[in-house]
């Protein structure tokens, strides 16, 4: 089955790189895609309101922060539509599921919108896919809306179809490309097989190695409706 769908997304892939480009996209509402992130581990309080402020100023939809600032950026955007989220089981994916979901509970608490959780590659490459789904359910019983970063530069391509059915049983709303802290980031390639296995069912989130508009650009016109970036202000031309 796996590798049925993996020939019928080859065989379409140029144009499955292409399947958004009717989208209205501009520097200007490329903002409703972005989630400022910074997730540095030398990243200070004050880093943290510089972040806030950017985001109520160029109207970004959300901030990316780890769980320990979720209560600060709360209170800097007091007012602000901008959502909040905080990442679980960062950047690995390997601390046991009971401390990932007090994590999630304590973040949703904090004030996080959404979570975007790393999932077990160990368990994953041991085939454990019970305990991965199980794990994610967990955190979407939470409450929050939830992102599943599968680390795509770890997986092959029918890994990554498989992590996708998982993610899709699983309940989760979106899949999440990369943590951004691995060998490498975000593809189009990517981004167009995750979209083409997940349909309607689940969004794409791409993170990872965004820099540029342009690069922005492909990833949404592959079928991605959120992109997590540090670099939000260079990519929309500030």
């Amino acid at each position: 089955m796996g590798d049925k769908k993996l020939d019928e997304f080859n065989n379409k892939f140029k144009t499955l790189a292409n399947s958004y480009r009717d989208k209205n996209l501009t520097r200007k509402t490329i903002v409703s895609y972005i989630d400022h992130t910074l997730l540095k581990q030398n990243t200070t309080r004050d880093d943290i309101v510089k972040l806030t402020n950017e985001a109520r100023k160029y109207k970004f939809i959300a901030v990316c922060v780890n769980p320990y600032y979720v209560s600060l950026a709360k209170k800097e955007l007091l007012g602000s539509p901008v959502l909040i989220v905080s990442v679980i089981g960062f950047p690995l994916g390997a601390t046991s599921n009971i401390i990932k979901i007090k994590e999630a509970a304590r973040a949703i608490e904090d004030g996080a919108n959404e979570i975007d959780m790393v999932m077990n590659n160990g368990a994953f490459k041991d085939h454990d896919y019970n305990y991965v789904e199980k794990e994610i359910k967990s955190i979407v019983l939470e409450g929050a809306k939830v992102k599943v970063i599968i680390e795509t530069c770890l997986l092959t391509d029918e890994e990554k179809i498989l992590a996708t059915k998982i993610v899709k049983n699983s309940g989760a709303a979106y899949i999440k490309t990369s943590t951004g802290f691995n060998s490498a980031g975000a593809t189009v390639r990517d981004v167009s097989l995750l979209k083409f296995i997940a349909g309607n069912d689940l969004e794409v989130k791409a993170s990872g190695g965004i820099r540029d508009y342009e690069t922005a650009k492909r990833m949404i016109f592959a079928g991605a409706t959120r992109i997590g970036v540090s670099e939000g202000i260079r990519i929309i031309g500030e």
